[in-house]
């Protein structure tokens, strides 16, 4: 089940996965293996070594496929290992545009390990699409987004990048994390990629690293399958078995991530402990007019500043939490909150940093499902 005549929910349950053929299981076997039994050299049913391939693997691939509508799918080890696909069919000399609200390992990545290989980074405001093009030469190959931003929730407009890239000949991939194809289809927009960390909303229950990379272009995913295979950060079948589990639910889950993220985002808007609430389903949040464009609702992450608050006040705060965990990630059914200075945006210079508006008195919240009245309590209890 890969076609669009089903709605959303029904392809989260049932897309790629079809009963066992051998036993007739209705949930997708755990290919628990390394290797395949081939009846000559080279002549076997599409399955040799599991670092290419494995049953498990292809049916979850199939999936997000289908509820990104997409052609393909490549599941990978990590976020970072999808994003590392995609930078590595660059070359020396090339030249990467990209957001100054990024991903702290995204950053990493960019300015540690591939700036090393000759590949020139741009981070720059991408509110307005326009402001693209004043980086735009004849070494630009590739166009990152991510949308809404991690963590102050900036929101870019996908269709107007798209415009631009595609004129100028550049790929174009968007880092669909924070939404997920629950709320957002870049592809339906006119993105070349898109990149998932799946160990966020897709996997949903925090027991899983994955990341993904979804496209309808099949020269890309020539490419990028030979980067997979070759260099081999593939995720292995019980996680492939957990992701598939977790996508069952993501349609009712993020239906109550957006629900609680909503009631979270209104109770802190006006508290007086907090001097700024960061989430796009406000009026007055920078481009909220594309975002209700290109979104069907808000989601559950929300950042804020503290009003008032050093570092030592902004750890304590941090730490008071009962319903609230503090930990790195996101996404998950439980309430997370993180300090971006010191956890996942740490590898960014300060200066750097405080120019996007991750202060050391921001915080990150990941809004789980849990019961809403027991969420806001915690943050009253907290904050006053």
């Amino acid at each position: 089940m890969n076609n669009q005549e089903f709605k959303f929910g029904t392809r989260a349950i049932h897309a790629g996965q079809e009963p066992d053929p051998t036993t007739g299981a209705v949930m997708t076997p755990i290919y628990q293996t390394s290797t395949y039994w081939q009846e000559s050299p080279g002549k076997h049913k599409g399955y040799a070594y599991a670092r290419g391939k494995n049953p498990t693997r292809t049916a979850l691939e199939n999936c997000l496929a289908s509820l990104e509508n997409a052609k393909f799918g490549l599941c990978f080890s990590s976020g970072m290992g999808a994003t590392d696909a995609v930078v590595k069919m660059l070359k020396p000399g090339d030249e990467v545009i990209t957001g100054n609200d990024l991903y702290g390992g995204t950053y990493r990545m960019f300015t540690k390990v591939f700036a090393n290989y000759g590949i020139k980074f741009h981070f720059i405001d991408l509110s307005k699409a326009e402001n693209i093009l004043a980086y735009i030469n004849q070494n630009t190959k590739l166009l990152w987004v991510e949308t809404p931003t991690n963590p102050t929730m900036q929101i870019v407009d996908i269709a107007a990048c798209a415009t631009i890239a595609k004129a100028h000949h550049i790929t174009f991939a968007v880092d669909n994390t924070f939404a997920s194809p629950y709320l957002q289809n870049p592809l339906d927009l006119g993105a070349d990629i898109v990149m998932h960390s799946v160990t966020k909303y897709l996997g949903g229950h925090s027991d899983v690293v994955m990341g993904a990379l979804l496209t309808s272009d099949d020269s890309l995913y020539e490419r990028l399958a030979f980067i997979h295979n070759s260099c081999g950060a593939t995720p292995g079948p019980m996680d492939s078995f957990l992701v598939l589990r977790g996508l069952k639910t993501l349609h009712l889950r993020m239906k109550a991530h957006c629900e609680n993220g909503r009631e979270v985002a209104h109770f802190l808007k006006n508290h007086p402990a907090i001097e700024k609430v960061y989430w796009p389903g406000f009026t007055d949040h920078p481009n909220h007019e594309v975002a209700k464009k290109q979104m069907r609702d808000f989601g559950g992450m929300i950042s804020i500043v503290l009003k008032n608050a050093d570092l030592h006040k902004t750890f304590e705060i941090a730490s008071a939490f009962k319903v609230f965990t503090l930990a790195e990630s996101l996404g998950g059914v439980e309430s997370l909150i993180n300090h971006p200075a010191t956890m996942t945006h740490a590898s960014i210079p300060k200066e750097e940093r405080e120019k996007a508006g991750v202060v050391d008195n921001l915080l990150r919240l990941s809004v789980g499902v849990e019961d809403v009245e027991d969420i806001l309590q915690d943050l009253k209890q907290v904050l006053g």
